[in-house]
């Protein structure tokens, strides 16, 4: 195993692969003190002022005097970002690794409309929060009576929206919720609604047009009916008399569309486990498919780079946009923008926003931006797209999968166990959290410094990722029963 990395020539810092002690030597530097693993040490002395290099771009600056082989954190470095910038046009695109490749196919469900999914489940979606119970109760009644081993499974996804909110918030959850209506892995949807609420079904059904498939979705409203239960459970068997026959498609990967998150991370994930996803986002662009990087607080201090790779001056301009827009939403918020990494981000060797953001974007590896989608709209273009999202994990992943994701890939150094209503793949930055969270953790990518090469790495990870995608196998989240939705939310509750 190797005990440290200096991850450019011309960082400053070095990266500790494991724990330090006091008196140990690291690229020739005696080190002053304990440093934790994945924390940074000085390399050469840096003055009070001078920016902190790693990643080969600042990630701060000292705000004291720091000696060579002292511990770089907190205690005496700070973001060089402040406000809303003016950014220029000035495309840069860096090598992209990878290769095409012809043998690898995918096993999915092919969709009236054109779209694959990488499951055949049966879903309920409710228009308001205040009858999740209702929608448990009608699948749990469903079961008992119907065998239903054929297909991936029937499921709701709580959430606590619908009422008590006006103007874009109701229309965000309305557009959320119908986007969950129309994803490809549900072979049939009931969408369930209370009656009164302010998300009403007249314009649920406006707001899916003529876009969703009238064999796989039926509609109940409770206070219309006595029964609720009774009259879902008839519906969900419409639903599953003309899903039960599906069968999985042999097809390329270009009908891929992956989500790109990370969360509870270290200072271990711009090292191992945001690289792996970066070159299977290329690897994936390469073959055709579609790659989508969200978080945009977690862009800030590197948002230049992936405006230099936009494909063309319009889609640097929608960059622009995506960063300014959310460097506005806090600013009118009264929040401070850079008030990130989190306290377990920090704990786990993450100092500065800008340390965070330039790990965290190796996740779109160095393909082309070739888009920008808006929150609660759908993926348009192959290859590489950005989303507007939070850095938040559950609304990230929601709005991901929202935009018509399959699978969303999430890497994570410190553990966590939820997925949202599509297949979520944890992939953790570090040999010891796979080993002791392997309950949550589907891959780990912490081989890459105990035992094996980034290509070795990546063609596992592709082979596992297939599997996940042609139902081979289940990924974490799925085995534990963990399908969770969160809806993003601007305003005030009535």
């Amino acid at each position: 195993m190797k005990d440290y990395i200096v991850i450019n020539p011309i960082d400053n810092v070095a990266v500790c692969l494991r724990e330090h002690q006091k008196g140990e030597v690291v690229e020739g530097v005696t080190l002053l003190e304990a440093i934790p693993r994945a924390h940074k040490v000085a390399l050469k002395d840096i003055k009070k002022g001078q920016d902190i290099i790693k990643y080969g771009s600042p990630i701060g600056h000292a705000t004291k005097d720091i000696k060579v082989g002292e511990h770089v954190h907190t205690q005496n470095v700070a973001t060089n970002l402040d406000d809303v910038i003016t950014y220029k046009y000035e495309p840069n695109y860096p090598e992209v690794l990878g290769y095409k490749d012809t043998k690898r196919t995918v096993d999915v469900y092919e969709r009236k409309n054109g779209e694959y999914g990488v499951r055949n489940e049966l879903w309920i979606v409710q228009t308001v929060g205040c009858i999740s119970q209702n929608a448990h109760n009608i699948i749990e009644e469903f079961k008992k009576r119907y065998d239903t081993s054929d297909i991936d499974g029937i499921y709701t996804f709580n959430h606590p929206f619908g009422c008590s909110q006006m103007g874009g918030d109701l229309k965000l959850t309305r557009t959320i919720l119908a986007d969950i209506a129309l994803h490809p892995n549900a072979g049939g949807v009931l969408v369930l609604s209370l009656g009164c609420e302010e998300n009403q079904m007249a314009g649920f059904i406006e707001e899916l047009g003529d876009r969703y498939d009238k064999d796989r979705t039926r509609f109940l409203i409770c206070q219309e009916v006595e029964d609720e239960v009774e009259v879902g459970v008839k519906l969900l068997k419409e639903l599953y008399d003309n899903m039960k026959n599906d069968k999985r498609v042999t097809r390329p990967l270009s009908v891929l569309r992956i989500g790109l998150k990370c969360g509870g991370s270290d200072g271990m994930s711009g090292i191992t486990a945001n690289p792996l996803l970066g070159r299977f986002s290329d690897f994936l662009s390469i073959n055709g498919a579609t790659t989508l990087l969200g978080e945009v607080p977690e862009m800030f201090g590197a948002e230049k780079l992936l405006m230099a790779r936009a494909k063309d001056e319009a889609t640097f301009n929608e960059i622009v946009k995506l960063i300014n827009d959310f460097k506005l939403y806090f600013k009118n918020h009264h929040q401070v923008i850079y008030d990130n990494p989190s306290p377990g981000n920090k704990a786990g060797g993450i100092t500065t926003l800008e340390d965070k953001s330039l790990g965290c974007t190796q996740k779109g590896g160095a393909s082309k931006v070739m888009g920008v989608v808006e929150m609660g709209g759908r993926i348009k273009n192959k290859g590489l797209n950005l989303i507007s999202t939070p850095g938040n994990d559950l609304v990230a992943c929601t709005t991901l999968a929202a935009a018509g994701c399959q699978i969303v890939l999430f890497t994570t150094g410190r553990g966590t166990p939820f997925g949202t209503f599509c297949p979520t793949m944890k992939i953790a930055t570090n040999t010891d959290l796979a080993t002791k969270k392997a309950n949550w953790i589907d891959y780990n990518a912490g081989d890459l410094v105990d035992k094996k090469t980034m290509d070795e790495l990546l063609e596992d990870f592709i082979d596992l990722v297939c599997d996940v995608a042609s139902g081979k196998k289940l990924s974490k989240n799925e085995q534990n029963g963990f399908r969770e939705i969160s809806i993003f939310k601007d305003g005030v509750v009535l």
